[in-house]
């Protein structure tokens, strides 16, 4: 298996996740360079040494016959960049590799795979797991496919699991997200209940730390929720993007749930009807106060 000092590699995408995703290649030696929709980001990223392309046709060049690296909003930006005109399946080679670390739909991923050398490979740790490159990586793809990716996907994250063919990475991100939304919103429930029951919401948490109700999200959101720190790591109008994918796949595969219903209700609530969808997703403790 070569390292990613031996790899050609375009990165396209650099915002909260994909930045330091792009580091870490640069860092490792890739020959890497990296293009993004906005000026800011790609300055950003030429100030810290990596290389920018001017255009997705100029990055295209670059990677093709090697790896590109997608880290982009949503499906449609996958599409777009990829497949739009002008796109870099206009000028890249039949062999590049195309690696989708965004949550994109499933549906839509099985198609691009159709087209492409294609490794589905969204993560998870948020904001503070891509610096640190310990993301856990969920991956679908054609085996050969993988084992190309891998380098590229061990300088980036920590857990790496390949889940099956292309589109299966996506599947087990969605199931990801419908546990994180909800237990957002069950975490919300539960600080707000004590804090209206006169009980210390700190003392809460650090008592429920110990028992079954402990997870990361207690955990990290939880205090963010008590000190109403909002800032965005994950936005919660992402939140809402992988919930919408949620429902329609579980629509496609026949899964009913009110459960999931009542979950996008609140997103949809607190993002298209309040208008908050700029907030860290732990801002839907919104709703309850």
């Amino acid at each position: 298996m070569p390292s990613v000092a031996q790899l050609t590699i375009g990165y396209a995408g650099l915002g909260n996740m994909g930045m330091p995703g792009a580091k870490h290649l640069y860092s490792a030696g890739a020959n890497l360079k990296v293009w993004n929709r906005s000026d800011a980001p790609a300055i950003e990223a030429q100030n810290a040494g990596l290389t920018r392309a001017e255009s997705l046709k100029e990055l295209a060049e670059h990677a093709t016959g090697g790896i590109v690296c997608l880290n982009l909003a949503n499906t449609q930006a996958v599409e777009s960049v990829v497949f739009g005109p002008g796109g870099l399946a206009q000028f890249c080679s039949p062999e590049t590799l195309f690696i989708d670390f965004g949550t994109s739909s499933v549906l839509s991923t099985k198609e691009f795979a159709k087209q492409r050398r294609w490794v589905d490979a969204p993560v998870s740790g948020g904001q503070l797991g891509a610096q640190a490159a310990s993301l856990s990586i969920m991956a679908g793809g054609d085996p050969e496919n993988f084992q190309q990716a891998l380098p590229v996907l061990e300088t980036v994250g920590k857990r790496i699991t390949h889940l099956g063919p292309p589109g299966s990475g996506q599947v087990a991100k969605l199931a990801n997200q419908l546990i994180v939304a909800q237990t957002i919103d069950a975490v919300a429930q539960a600080i707000r209940l004590a804090e209206l029951a006169g009980v210390d919401p700190k003392l809460l948490r650090d008592a429920l730390l110990g028992g079954f109700a402990e997870s990361r999200i207690l955990q990290l959101h939880g205090d963010r929720m008590i000190r109403r720190d909002f800032q965005p790591g994950g936005r919660s109008e992402l939140q809402l993007k992988d919930v919408r994918l949620i429902c329609e796949l579980a629509q496609n595969v026949g899964l009913k749930s009110e459960t999931l219903d009542h979950c996008r209700h609140q997103w949809e609530l607190l993002v298209d009807q309040l208008g908050l969808g700029q907030l860290d997703h732990s801002g839907l403790f919104k709703l309850y106060e």
